[in-house]
C-alpha cells in the first residue's frame, strides 16, 4: 500500500472519542434489563462520532449484515472519506447482557488496521481460542489437552499449578474442559459474556488471569487479536463450525477450518489500533460515572501496535457540550 494511504498518526487517540461516546450512551441503560436498547444506544453514540474521524474506513466486523443492521453493519463506510483507507472492527457494546444486568466488564470497543489487514470470518460464527501473556506464548496449543498446557504454563512461570487461573465462557460446551482444568489443580474464572474483555484479562499484568480458553465468537476473536497485538501476548484460534452445513459453507468459500490462526493472521501488519472504554466496572476498566446534571467520567484503554504504547485515559465530559457538537444525546 502506498505510504500516503496507510495510517501515519496515532488514530487510537481519535478512536477513543468513539468508544467514549458509545459508553456514555450505553451507560444510561446499565441495570435496566433491556440489552437491545442498550446496544442500540451504544451503536448510535458510536455512529455519531465515527464519521468525524479523518479516514476512509470499511466496517469488516460490525453489528451484522448491512441489510439487517441499522448502523455499523458489515460493509458500511465510515469516517469522513479522507485517507488513510482502513479496516474497522467494532463492538459498540461488548457484553449487552452484562450491561442490562449491571454486571462487570461491559465495554465499548473498536479496532482499526490498514485496508485488507483484518480477517473476514465469513460464515463461521464461532472459533476455538486460547490467549496468554508473552512468557507463555509458545505454549499455546489447541490440540494439546488443556491440563497439560496448564502444567507447562505453571512450570514456565515458576509457580504452583494452583496459581494458574483460566478465563472461560460459562457455556455447556465447556463443561468437560472446566472439569479438566480444575482436576489439574488450576482455577477457573467463569465469565457469562464478553470474551474480548476475557482476552484482555489473560494478557494484562493487572489481573490474576493467566489464560483464556474455550469457544467464543469469531468477530470477537478478531477484535481481541487487535488488542493483544497492541498490549502484548499471544492468541491462537481455529474456526469452529456449528454443524455440517456451516462447515460446508466455509469450505465452499475457501476457508481452511482446520488451520490454527495466530493473532498475526487475524490482524495482519504492525500498525493496528485499539480503543476500549468501560461501560460497567470491571477488572480491566472502570465504568461510566455520571456526575450531576451534565458531568460524566470514563476510563479507556488506548493502544497502538507500532509503538507498543498502552495508554489508560481518564476523561471528564460535559454532556451538554458533547450534545451540541455531535447532535446526539450521550447519557
Amino acid at each position: 500500500m502506498p505510504p500516503a494511504d496507510v495510517p501515519d498518526r496515532n488514530l487510537a487517540l481519535e478512536l477513543v472519542r468513539v468508544t467514549e461516546a458509545a459508553a456514555l450512551a450505553a451507560g444510561r441503560w446499565v441495570g435496566m434489563g433491556d440489552k437491545e436498547a442498550a446496544d442500540q444506544a451504544a451503536v448510535d453514540g458510536m455512529h455519531a462520532v465515527l464519521h468525524t474521524i479523518h479516514m476512509d474506513g470499511i466496517v469488516v466486523i460490525g453489528e451484522g449484515e448491512k441489510d439487517e443492521a441499522p448502523m455499523l453493519a458489515n460493509g458500511e463506510q465510515v469516517g469522513d472519506g479522507s485517507k488513510p483507507h482502513v479496516d474497522i472492527a467494532v463492538d459498540p457494546l461488548e457484553g449487552t447482557t452484562l450491561c442490562a444486568k449491571g454486571m462487570p466488564n461491559a465495554l465499548a470497543v473498536i479496532a482499526l488496521a490498514e485496508r485488507g489487514a483484518m480477517f473476514d470470518p465469513g460464515p463461521i460464527v464461532y472459533m476455538e481460542k486460547m490467549a496468554g501473556g508473552d512468557e507463555v506464548a509458545d505454549l499455546l496449543d489447541l490440540d494439546r489437552p488443556i491440563a497439560e498446557t496448564i502444567e507447562l504454563v505453571a512450570e514456565r512461570r515458576g509457580t504452583d499449578v494452583r496459581d494458574v487461573m483460566v478465563v472461560v465462557l460459562d457455556r455447556p460446551r465447556h463443561e468437560e474442559g472446566i472439569k479438566a482444568i480444575r482436576a489439574a489443580g488450576a482455577r477457573v474464572r467463569l465469565i457469562s459474556d464478553g470474551d474480548v474483555a476475557g482476552a484482555l484479562l489473560s494478557v494484562s499484568p493487572r489481573t490474576p488471569a493467566t489464560l483464556l480458553w474455550g469457544i467464543g465468537g469469531t468477530p470477537e476473536g478478531v477484535i481481541s487479536a487487535a488488542g493483544i497485538k497492541c498490549m502484548g501476548g499471544a492468541m491462537i484460534g481455529r474456526l469452529w463450525p456449528r454443524d455440517d452445513d456451516e462447515r460446508k459453507a466455509a469450505v465452499d468459500a475457501g476457508y481452511d477450518v482446520d488451520r490454527v490462526l495466530t493473532h498475526d493472521d487475524l490482524v495482519k501488519g504492525d500498525d493496528a489500533f485499539f480503543s476500549a472504554t468501560g461501560v460497567t466496572d470491571g477488572d480491566v476498566l472502570q465504568g461510566v460515572r455520571y456526575q450531576g446534571a451534565r458531568g460524566a467520567s470514563t476510563e479507556s484503554l488506548v493502544m497502538r501496535t507500532r509503538s507498543g504504547t498502552v495508554r489508560r485515559i481518564h476523561s471528564r465530559h460535559d454532556r451538554e457540550k458533547l450534545r451540541s457538537l455531535t447532535g446526539y444525546k450521550m447519557g
